[in-house]
């Protein structure tokens, strides 16, 4: 029996051609949640940006920000977290500095870039991201780090940080986060607190970071806007983003009516 169901945020819940979240998926977390089955948030995004997202006014049973790194409960408050590697960051620290590449630091509170340049802005048009304030990074805990790069720079740093995985969300954006970290990590913490087992919950996304949620959960979703990569990872592929894919999934696994 599914008790809970994690949702990614954007290319899953958000069309970015509605710039909205279409009305079908808005009815079927209407219908889960009258039925008592917890939906939970599992985003890349911090809870601030979540706050200008059309997901603004859905009522949530939890949030898992940061690609996992953050675990907060119905009412926003942390109740579990996992930042970077204190010798990753004297590494990436350097680099921010250097400004040799976009870095965006996100910490419990918030964000904030070391530079911004022409890659930074259009690709956070291009998925209706603000642009960071730029700021100075003092030596607190990171639990994410959002860098705009190219192909090749993506290479260097897989190369150089043996402490952290990186995974993509855009051409030209990857995030960085610890090793042992990612959504699936998160939706174990979550399970941990509220007593559930994996069989219980069931997840939705369509990108290179959704893949370990997707293969953790007793059902991972995969939306028909995914890559191959992404769907093959998943126990289901539906329709799009666009064309009612939430609903379709929820309908033919007899989730709702």
């Amino acid at each position: 029996m599914i008790k809970a169901i994690f949702f990614d945020v954007d290319g899953t819940l958000v069309s970015h051609n509605l710039q909205n979240v279409p009305d079908s998926a808005r009815k079927g977390l209407h219908k889960l949640t009258r039925k008592g089955i917890s939906i939970i948030l599992a985003t890349g995004r911090t809870i601030s940006e979540l706050l200008d997202l059309p997901t603004k006014d859905i009522k949530f049973n939890a949030y898992i920000t940061l690609n996992g790194q953050l675990v907060l409960d119905e009412t926003r408050h942390v109740i579990a977290g996992t930042p970077i590697d204190a010798g990753e960051m004297e590494v990436l620290a350097q680099t921010f500095i250097s400004k040799h590449i976009p870095f965006k630091f996100i910490d419990e509170h918030g964000s904030y870039i070391n530079y911004v340049n022409d890659t930074v802005i259009s690709t956070q048009e291009s998925t209706m991201g603000a642009i960071p304030n730029v700021g100075i990074y003092n030596g607190e805990k990171i639990y994410q780090i959002v860098a705009f790069v190219s192909d090749r720079e993506r290479k260097i740093l897989e190369e150089t940080l043996d402490e952290c995985s990186i995974t993509s969300w855009n051409a030209t954006g990857i995030d960085i986060i610890p090793k042992e970290g990612g959504k699936a990590s998160g939706i174990k913490n979550y399970l941990e607190i509220n007593h559930l087992r994996r069989e219980e919950v069931m997840a939705f996304g369509d990108g290179e970071n959704d893949i370990d949620m997707l293969k953790y959960a007793g059902i991972g979703v995969a939306m028909g806007n995914a890559s191959i990569h992404v769907k093959n990872s998943a126990d289901y592929v539906t329709d799009t983003v666009d064309n009612d894919g939430i609903l379709k999934a929820l309908k033919h696994f007899e989730l709702i009516d």
